[in-house]
């Protein structure tokens, strides 16, 4: 049980948190010392910045503005932890498991989350910019308005997650597996999911403009509205994406799939390496810009599939 004393110097179980750390270190070296056993505890606004806390079990610990920089948190337990406002920048969570944390407006610019899980977790608003996310698990975790701008999500795995409203500029997804996300309103200028799977998910509003989506299986993705201009879809998988009013000015298309894929009144001004046959299997309208910049629906034969 935590002693009555204040959260800028507590006591627990007649140890201060220094000596706690201090212990906790020691044994994970082996020696003489214990676990650090911080379970269900309220450590406000503390400082046990660069701290080696591997392993260390801290469940439902409540460590509002806590400054956690630099800790080595890998493979500790964070279920259940608020962790609002907290400071991780630079902290490294390797495997940690976040079931049900709660970190908004946290501070995680430079963390490493890699291998982490990451089950109904909530990032609301944090600050992630340079965040590694590599193999984690993410389900049913909230990153609504949260900055990921240069996060490393490569081989993640994401389901039913919401980025609603997020930065992800220049954020690289490489075989990102996600299925039933949300990425509306979404600023990711620049994003990389080249061999991605995103599967079944609502980027309607968002800004993927210059992004990289060569080999990407995106079927029955909603891009309505979305801005993808000069984006590349070289051998996407794109049946059954809806792309209606998307602008897709000047995007490459070479080998990507579009088998009845809704085009109707989006703007294919300049759209390269498209064919015949794409247009074809496609859904256009009378308000679809086609690639040499008249309007349609695609006619076979007509060229229009050339930019002008």
């Amino acid at each position: 049980m935590q002693d009555s004393t204040p959260t800028s110097n507590p006591v627990v179980r007649g140890k201060s948190v220094a000596e706690i750390v201090q212990l906790h270190s020691a044994w994970l070296q082996g020696a003489a010392g214990e676990r650090a056993l911080l379970q269900n505890l309220t450590l406000n606004d503390i400082d046990i910045s660069d701290s080696d806390l591997r392993k260390a079990d801290l469940t439902s610990a409540t460590l509002l503005d806590a400054n956690l920089g630099g800790c080595d948190l890998s493979g500790a337990i964070l279920a259940g932890c608020d962790l609002e406002r907290a400071m991780l920048n630079g902290a490294d969570l390797t495997g940690a498991d976040l079931t049900a944390a709660k970190l908004l407006f946290a501070f995680l610019v430079g963390a490493n989350l890699s291998e982490t899980q990451l089950f109904r977790a909530d990032f609301r608003k944090a600050r992630m910019q340079h965040v590694r996310l590599l193999e984690a698990s993410m389900n049913e975790t909230n990153f609504a308005g949260a900055s990921l701008t240069d996060a490393a999500l490569h081989q993640a795995k994401l389901y039913d997650c919401d980025f609603t409203d997020a930065t992800l500029e220049r954020a690289v997804m490489f075989h990102t597996h996600a299925r039933l996300c949300q990425f509306r309103n979404v600023r990711a200028i620049g994003a990389n999911l080249t061999s991605a799977r995103m599967e079944d998910c609502n980027f309607t509003g968002s800004d993927f403009s210059l992004s990289k989506f060569q080999r990407a299986n995106l079927q029955r993705t909603n891009f309505y509205t979305a801005d993808l201009r000069e984006s590349d879809f070289r051998e996407a998988q794109m049946r059954s994406a809806d792309l209606s009013r998307a602008n897709l000015s000047y995007a490459r298309f070479g080998g990507a799939v579009l088998q009845s894929a809704d085009l109707r009144g989006a703007d294919l001004k300049g759209a390269r390496e498209m064919t015949s046959e794409q247009l074809t299997q496609a859904l256009t309208d009378n308000r679809t810009v086609l690639p040499n910049g008249s309007r349609g629906p695609y006619m076979r034969l007509s060229k229009a599939e050339r930019p002008a």
